[in-house]
């Protein structure tokens, strides 16, 4: 491999013509750009290595188009700052666009003031690694996306931190890790539209709309993950609509409008979710069914301190009809007295018809508050009609193992 490496001795940087030195460099070179501003949207066509050391070197785009885009394969792009791309969503201006590409590195990288972080198209096989991104600052649904993956398969995406950004998505994307990112103040922190086989593990996401959602997608594992604070009224810790064969093992959910949200999953017959080992604790609403969802099996998940820890918002939802064993309830009302750390009866949770108006959300505003308290005992002692049973745990634990 080549060296090319950029000698300045003078401070006007930007008066050099970054295209042209990528444009005579020979395919494999290394281009070492030292502190400054470079004149931005450029085109990469061949394998180049580009490296900013420290995220000194700037390249700055005009704000039209993208800062840099990559048609080429074998490429590396490290320790830079990219900055002042378009605003445009119907051409997808972003810090970096990667277009039908093969082993692309994006490493260490700050990109600030631009639409999109790093788009993705076609794009196989590649790392997106330590990277900072924030979008615009634009109202949360202008904002473009931190990464954007379409119809990219295999890829590494891990420890990029993401801030106030839109979402961090993939379409029809298949076969990528996405671990050990951090996300905030973003609209979806994850988002997967029409994928499979992914793994998702130990990223951490807080005050975000949307934690994880998984939409139309099947054969993924989400296991290791925090989901902090996603509030308002479409706030998730991990949503799951219209999907199929997941295993979701060892998040934890803590502190969202909804810790769970169900939507018609699983959808394809014959399958299963398997919803393990969770720790979904002090939220609004622990589980929430939406639509016709059965064939969930939930195992060993501790479920506390949450206002309600199982919602089922309408009348075809079937929630008896997922298996739930061995799972921690703060409201079980039973003993152990072989002390084997199951309770000896099982646990019951019942919905009074009588509470349907606390769902109304006007009404949620004074949740926890005395009076609601004395209504929910109330509504338990002396209801007005017959509770719906809505699940019933057979193998109800009474020991967490450790202290939350």
């Amino acid at each position: 491999m080549r060296w090319l490496i950029i000698a300045l001795f003078s401070f006007y940087l930007e008066a050099i013509n970054l295209q042209k030195i990528i444009d005579s460099a020979e395919a494999g070179s290394k281009i070492e750009l030292p502190a400054g501003v470079y004149r931005g949207n450029i085109v990469i066509n061949k394998p180049l290595i580009i490296d900013g050391i420290n995220q000194k070197a700037i390249i700055e785009g005009d704000g039209k188009g993208s800062v840099i885009r990559v048609n080429s394969s074998n490429v590396i792009l490290k320790n830079l700052t990219i900055q002042k791309s378009g605003a445009q969503h119907e051409r997808v201006d972003a810090g970096i666009a990667i277009k039908k590409a093969l082993n692309v590195k994006v490493i260490n990288c700050k990109l600030k003031d631009v639409l999109f972080g790093i788009d993705m198209q076609e794009v196989h096989n590649s790392l997106i690694e330590n990277n900072y991104i924030t979008s615009k600052p634009f109202s949360l649904g202008l904002r473009g996306d931190a990464i954007r993956l379409w119809y990219s398969n295999d890829n590494i995406l891990r420890k990029n931190y993401i801030t106030k950004s839109r979402d961090f998505v993939l379409w029809y994307s298949h076969g990528n890790l996405i671990e050990e990112n951090f996300g905030e103040y973003c609209r979806y922190s994850l988002h997967f539209m029409y994928t499979g086989k992914n793994i998702v593990k130990n990223n951490r996401y807080e005050h975000n709309s949307v934690g994880i959602f998984f939409m139309y997608s099947q054969d993924t594992i989400a296991t290791g993950n925090i989901v902090k604070n996603s509030l308002g009224t479409t706030g998730v810790g991990i949503g799951l609509k219209d999907a199929s064969n997941y295993t979701i093992k060892d998040n934890t959910l803590i502190y969202c409008a909804r810790g769970f949200y169900i939507d018609r999953s699983p959808f394809q017959p014959g399958t299963k979710n398997y919803i393990e080992n969770n720790k979904i604790l002090y939220n609004a609403e622990g589980v929430h069914f939406h639509s016709l969802s059965i064939a969930n099996e939930f195992r060993g998940n501790i479920i506390k301190g949450n206002i309600e820890n199982v919602v089922n918002d309408s009348a075809n939802v079937k929630v008896s009809q997922n298996l739930w064993d061995g799972n921690y309830w703060d409201n079980y009302e039973g003993f152990d007295k072989d002390g084997d750390g199951i309770g000896d009866t099982p646990h019951i949770e019942k919905y009074y018809a009588d509470k349907m108006w606390l769902y109304k959300p006007n009404i949620k505003f004074f949740y926890a508050s005395p009076v609601i308290s004395v209504l929910n005992f109330l509504a338990k002692v002396a209801p007005l009609s017959e509770p719906v049973i809505l699940l019933i745990d057979k193998h109800p634990k009474i020991k967490i193992g450790e202290r939350l």
